[in-house]
């Protein structure tokens, strides 16, 4: 129908509105008639590759999930306005907004809390002190005060009530920091090794490449609405590990032979598709990249991701599925396709050993590739430090450091640059606010998501729970070898149970005949990461939450009972036995049982 064949005047507006409705009314009563992704205009400006996914989907007759929708309505950097509308209202958003929100980094969690949390962007985990301190001040006047380092190397910050979500947002930015986009269906904040720089073992500084990944992401409004969030990881083959394996993206430092058809040196070998949530590591691609190369290279696979990902099933909708669907090499082949060029292949004998990582190095004082400097690990409280701590370790950084702050997947934090005649007075001054430089094998190792205290997917009290079994176990089990026990709230997996020596994910256990459950875990052990990349056997299902303390002090004099060498570690000690077998092992142990 042709507007200007009506009788009555429409303006220019009303003209479009009505052809709108009448193409709609083709296709939905036609049913063999065009698409509407056929009949509109094509999408143009940076959300187009994102709509013409979304078109696809409709033309082939399925449906957008729900938060497809939702940015299809209304895209969140649109939105900023009905934020502070909210704010000034102190209103909760409806759900609709809550997604919306986390584009800006923030995450009502009711009814955990009737408040935000807002997770910060911080490309290689790396801060200056005077950002801390500042973010110490900004907090105590907006949220809790407190804050979490994650398992991103990325802070959290808690207890938002809405009417202060945008004073936050906009004093980040007068911070030099930001939020943007690490919510949502967008690329988290980027990690890197964290002792970037610094270490004498490493092949490569990852700075400047996170840095170069974070700004193209920050001023790249099409990377935005992915069909899931997506996690790239740069390591450079420091002593502390990055994770970078437990990525979609994964950039190892590696150091290519002579001969091999490519120029020697160090390259970034490339891995695709870790989801160890979904049991599933970042597999080599048989592709090396090299280093200045990484952002374009990277751009091109998530633009890829975004034209093939699932934008129906959200539990299908992550690179993984991607990658199982179509294959590694004919994803890659795509790629080359967009990049107008073949990437780079090498086989495995192409690849010197790389440096292994030491699992303690996140801990404590360690030398520095510069002479006479040295990088102290803060031991903080599973992953927590209040505002107090906050600004006193931004003085410390400042007065005795090199004035940063180097945030770890371990949820603790690297001062660096310390004198060597200042690391007993850094080490002091640590001590005298409440932290430590040194920690057990079993605390060294103890991590924990959010939990149900303040993430409404959680099953189990999980930070609370970790406190328990490090406060049972520690005086109890004398564990001298590397140890790492993850408890995570959901099947989120924000701290990766799949991967550590015995991981724990939070379950509604039942008791009685009826419908009551309490608060407990499926436990699992053998996980690894790295050169030891598994994923971890069940061994207890349904283990109330009060009964975590002694079964895991069980299980861990088991390993001391039983281990084949002095010096075997137990994670080899776990991947000799099914998980029957270790079930079995640790009751013939004896619980140190006292009474109140």
């Amino acid at each position: 129908m042709k507007i200007e064949s009506l009788s009555v005047d429409f303006n220019d507006e009303q003209k479009r509105y009505l052809e709108g409705l009448a193409a709609g009314l083709k296709v939905n009563l036609g049913g063999r008639a065009q698409s509407a992704a056929t009949t509109a205009a094509e999408p143009t400006g940076p959300e187009a590759i994102h709509l013409k996914a979304q078109d696809a989907v409709i033309a082939s007759g399925r449906k957008l999930a729900d938060q497809e929708k939702v940015k299809r309505e209304l895209h969140p950097f649109d939105a900023y306005e009905r934020l502070k509308e909210q704010a000034r209202s102190n209103a909760a958003p409806s759900a609709a907004d809550n997604f919306r929100w986390r584009y800006y980094g923030l995450f009502h969690v009711a009814p955990a809390q009737d408040s935000y949390m807002c997770r910060l962007r911080i490309p290689n985990g790396i801060m200056k002190h005077w950002q801390l301190a500042g973010l110490a001040d900004l907090t105590d006047q907006l949220c809790g005060p407190y804050s979490h380092v994650t398992t991103r190397a990325n802070l959290q910050l808690r207890e938002i009530p809405p009417k202060h979500a945008v004073m936050l947002l906009e004093g980040l930015s007068d911070l030099g920091l930001t939020a943007r986009g690490s919510g949502a269906d967008n690329i988290r904040n980027v990690t890197g090794t964290p002792t970037a720089g610094i270490d004498p073992q490493e092949l490569l500084d990852t700075r400047p490449y996170a840095r170069e990944w974070h700004f193209h992401i920050l001023n790249d409004r099409s990377l935005y609405g992915l069909p899931r969030k997506f996690n790239v990881a740069f390591d450079g083959a420091g002593c502390i590990a990055a994770l970078e394996d437990t990525n979609d993206i994964a950039f190892s430092a590696v150091e290519v032979k002579d001969d091999f058809g490519v120029a020697p040196g160090v390259w970034f070998r490339l891995g695709l598709g870790g989801i160890t949530g979904h049991k599933d590591f970042a597999k080599p691609t048989g592709i090396i990249v090299e280093p200045e190369h990484a952002t374009e290279v990277a751009d091109a696979i998530v633009r890829l991701f975004i034209e093939t990902g699932d934008r129906t099933n959200r539990l299908k909708a992550r690179l993984k599925y991607v990658l199982d669907s179509m294959g590694h090499d004919k994803f890659m082949e795509a790629v080359e396709a967009k990049l107008g060029r073949k990437l780079a292949r090498v086989p495995e004998e192409a690849l010197q050993p790389r440096p292994e990582s030491d699992r303690m190095a996140h801990i404590g004082v360690h030398k520095q590739k510069q002479q006479g400097l040295n990088w102290i690990g803060v031991a903080l409280p599973l992953g927590k430090l209040t505002t107090d701590q906050m600004r006193a370790l931004a003085k410390i950084a400042q007065d005795l450091g090199d004035g940063e702050i180097r945030l770890t997947v371990w949820q603790n934090l690297l001062l660096s640059g310390v004198r060597d005649d200042n690391v007993a007075l850094a080490c002091a001054a640590i001590e005298q606010i409440g932290l430590s430089v040194k920690a057990s094998h079993i605390r060294a190792g103890l991590i924990a998501c959010t939990g149900n205290a303040g993430c409404k997917f959680a099953a189990s009290n999980t930070k609370r729970h970790a406190a328990e079994i490090g406060d049972w176990c520690e005086s109890r089990v004398a564990v001298d070898t590397p140890l790492n026990i993850h408890l995570t709230g959901c099947h989120h997996s924000c701290a990766q149970h799949y991967i550590s020596d015995i991981g724990m994910i939070g379950a509604k256990v039942p008791v009685g005949d009826g419908d009551d459950t309490v608060e407990g875990y499926h436990l699992f052990a053998g996980g690894g990461f790295g050169p030891q990349a598994d994923i971890g056997r069940e061994v207890y299902r349904d283990l109330k939450a009060e009964d975590a303390p002694q079964t895991i002090e069980k299980l861990l004099k088991a390993y001391l009972a039983h281990r084949a060498a002095p010096d075997e570690t137990f994670l080899s000690f776990a991947r000799r036995h099914d998980g029957g077998a270790l079930r079995k092992l640790a009751e013939a142990q004896t619980s140190s049982e006292v009474s109140a």
